[in-house]
Formats: C-alpha cells, structure tokens, sequence
C-alpha cells in the first residue's frame, strides 16, 4: 500500500498500526515531512523523499490519498502506482465532481469510482497507458475531464 502525499501521516500510519503484516509506503515531496514522518512510522512503513510522477508504475495494490489535489489530479497522481486488480482510494470534498473523476479513472486504466461515505474507490482494471503519470505539475495545470 502506499500513501501518497501522506503529510502529518494520515491516513497512512493509522493504516500501517492496523495492519502490521502489510508494507506501507508513506510518499511525500517536502523532505521536512519525511522526517517528521521516519520519526512516527511504524517498523512496517517505509519513507519515501519524492514525487508521485516518479515512482515506479504498477508496483503497489492499493494507493490513498486524503486532502492530495482536486478527484482528478489525485486520481492521476495514484492510478499509475496501482497494478491491475488493485485500487485507488481518495477522500473526497462534498462538492467533487463524479463525472469528472470517472473520466479521468477511465482515461488511466480505472474503472468507475464506487463510494463509500466519503471516499472513492477507484479499481485498476487495466495497466496504465503510455504517457501517464504526466510530468511533475502537468496533472495539476490540466487536468483529465
């Protein structure tokens, strides 16, 4: 599972305390949340310093993400890091546009988001297309609709 964006940690250590015989990666981009996160995580989590535009494709079965970007942006952001049959999990604001994050799922190999109070869930049912994740910053400027 990786937690992208994870920040203060949330939701990805509460994850990695509940289940302890699963890996968690816990990803960010600010080297100061890193180490505050190394601090906390625990011995089944590990810290990554970086981007989520440059990890490797399809290697998790599950990725969260919670207060990341906008549906799309996050969906963008996480797809690419899910194999097939796994999912993305994001929390959403009570004002998200579905169709807009169903077209975006479906552009990167999702299928339709399912929800569930609150959160989208979006299954990888097919690999993630040439071209995606696009380049860092790219997702948030245009995004998928």
């Amino acid at each position: 599972m990786i937690d992208v964006g994870s920040g203060g940690g949330s939701p990805g250590i509460p994850l990695a305390s509940a289940l302890p015989d699963r890996e968690v990666t816990l990803l960010d981009a600010e080297r100061r949340k890193c180490d505050f996160l190394r601090r906390w995580a625990p011995p089944n989590a590990e810290v990554v310093w970086g981007r989520a535009e440059e990890q490797p494709l399809e290697r998790w079965c599950v990725a969260v993400a919670k207060a990341l970007a906008q549906p799309p942006v996050a969906a963008e952001l996480c797809l690419p890091l899910v194999r097939a049959g796994g999912a993305a999990i994001l929390w959403l604001g009570e004002h998200a546009d579905l169709a807009t994050l169903a077209t975006a799922s479906g552009r990167l190999g999702g299928g339709e988001p399912e929800l569930h109070d609150g959160l989208a869930v979006l299954p990888k049912v097919a690999a993630t297309p040439p071209g995606f994740p696009r380049r860092s910053g790219v997702a948030k400027k245009r995004p998928l609709a």
